[in-house]
């Protein structure tokens, strides 16, 4: 397979007429957005309305006489009950008597452009190839500049901005003018960089932000004293932006505390300075480096199917010679949550200094959970495994997934690996959990769990998902791949070992949840042995 190509700046004709001269099926260019698109769609935020919530009448007390007591309530109270209806019920309901019709534009407006569908967006996202259904289009002007504002939230994710260019100029004046407090704006591909108008940074209401499929203003133009000082959550998915734009917003965002960044067609290098931030994903993203220089409230740092500069021939060695992304962490004292990190795939510098193997002084004691994925059929990723775990020497809870060996394999360490370089201050002290994801019953994956059973003092689980392959030879097969670990001699006799098949049957990366991530309510994120 050949280098990935980039599309930014491509139009579709020159897209499927390359396509074409390639001997290509122009057919999979739709099938492969779509495929991406299903990714942006997962990270966007929900409404905080939906016209399926039930709304019935049924088992209600009436009044004697029929008596209308609810349009006897106070305006304000009348107005947060249709601020949490959908736009078009909220609308309706000024055709109940002459009380109701000033009401719903005095409430502050929810709108979800997909609502206004025939079935009421119920068929999910309109998938590429599909015309833009320009009678949303207009409705959505109209109700934006029939309403007074302001809105709670807005939701535009059904619209092919291109053809509508002036629409969206007029719609974000009209946010910014009005007010808008969440505000999801998705651009439905052909073409994936659309310039967004820099009227959006003028939008100071503004609480929540998802953009997907633009390209950042030039923020060269913006003006200086632009900013979003109330914006607590902001999250930009596959949109095109230079490093001083990224910059430039996350600077004026002084309140921020949670940042999603999914997808990208240029590396991504990520400076984080900020006092309120406290949970970072990156997601599908091409990642440079990302330096957590001084983040004090950061307490979730998030990585997913990240790919190293070194896998793309453009980016290589741009950053640092063996093609790896950059993990800095500087000054994060209530880093609490970290992972899926990738040793081979991943350098991890502490303090300006990197980790290399032998390494015992760079420490970030505030971890307490660790995600780490793992090739155990190379050997240069599984040298730089114990140079991690001496970084966190506090640390609780191991996650490990274990990809499928590829055929690139680099060969085993030594059988005495583990021994030979000595105890890591975590796994002897401090980790209660382990959870071993898609074993595989590779003499690699035995050894380190041996080395984790044989040298955890205060161990006191270990859960192994066995990966689906291994059972297709049936039970013996299984039986022999776990029969290595029947010899162990624990260091806590005590501790418990589940075993579980594992119900994934498609290779990829680990199981994670975006919305579980960013949920402070959920103590492990990385616990989800449910999906399995």
């Amino acid at each position: 397979m050949g280098e990935p190509q980039f599309i930014i700046g491509t139009p579709m004709s020159d897209m499927l007429a390359g396509m074409e001269r390639d001997g290509r099926d122009p057919a999979t260019l739709d099938l492969g957005s779509n495929y991406l698109l299903y990714f942006l769609y997962d990270y966007l935020p929900h409404p905080p309305v939906s016209p399926a919530a039930t709304r019935s009448l049924s088992g209600v007390p009436w009044a004697p006489g029929g008596l209308d007591r609810i349009s006897r309530l106070p305006d304000a109270l009348l107005a947060e009950i249709l601020s949490r209806l959908p736009a078009k019920d909220a609308a309706r309901t000024s055709a109940l008597a002459s009380r109701w019709r000033p009401l719903w534009r005095s409430a502050p407006l929810s709108l979800v452009d997909g609502h206004l569908l025939p079935d009421g967006g119920a068929a999910g996202q309109l998938p590429i190839g599909v015309p833009s259904p320009r009678a949303v289009t207009a409705a959505v002007s109209r109700i934006l500049a029939a309403h007074p504002g302001p809105f709670r939230c807005v939701h535009l994710t059904r619209t092919t901005m291109e053809e509508h260019r002036g629409e969206i100029s007029r719609w974000l004046d009209i946010l910014v003018a009005k007010g808008v407090q969440e505000l999801v704006f998705v651009n439905r591909p052909w073409p994936i960089d659309l310039r967004l108008p820099a009227t959006l940074f003028g939008c100071a209401s503004l609480t929540r932000l998802y953009l997907g499929l633009w390209r950042l203003p030039d923020t060269a133009a913006v003006p200086c004293g632009a900013r979003f000082p109330n914006l607590k959550e902001l999250g930009l998915c596959m949109t095109v932006m230079e490093d001083r734009d990224l910059a430039f917003m996350l600077e004026r965002c002084p309140v921020l505390e949670f940042l999603v960044l999914m997808g990208s067609q240029t590396g991504v290098r990520l400076r984080l300075v900020s006092q309120r931030l406290r949970c970072v994903q990156l997601g599908h993203a091409l990642l440079e480096y990302i330096d957590v220089v001084d983040a004090p409230s950061l307490e979730r740092l998030f990585f997913w199917e990240i790919v190293p500069p070194g896998k793309l021939k453009s980016f290589r060695k741009r950053n640092n010679d063996n093609g790896s992304s950059m993990i800095k962490i500087g000054r994060a004292p209530n880093l609490r949550v970290l992972g899926y990190i990738q040793p081979g795939q991943q350098e991890l510098g502490i303090n300006n200094t990197v980790v290399v193997a032998g390494s015992k002084e760079k420490i970030v004691p505030s971890v307490k959970i660790l995600a780490m994925e793992v090739q155990f059929g190379d050997r240069n990723a599984v040298k730089k495994v114990p140079g991690f775990l001496r970084c966190f020497p506090n640390l609780e809870t191991l996650h490990v997934y274990s990809p499928s060996i590829s055929e690139e394999s680099t060969g085993k360490v030594s059988p005495k690996f583990w021994q030979e370089g000595g105890p890591i201050k975590c796994v002897v002290q401090s980790m209660k959990k382990v959870f071993f994801y898609e074993f595989h019953g590779s003499r690699s994956e035995v050894a380190f769990l041996k080395f984790i059973a044989e040298n955890g003092r205060v161990l006191e689980q270990m859960v192994l998902l066995v990966a689906n392959e291994c059972f297709s030879s049936g039970n013996d097969n299984v039986r022999a791949k776990l029969k290595p670990l029947a010899s162990v001699k624990w260091n806590n006799q005590a501790c418990k070992v589940q075993l579980f098949k594992s119900r994934r049957t498609n290779p990829g990366g680990p199981v994670y949840s975006n919305k579980i991530a960013s949920d402070f309510g959920f103590a492990d994120p990385f616990d989800l042995l449910g999906h399995y």
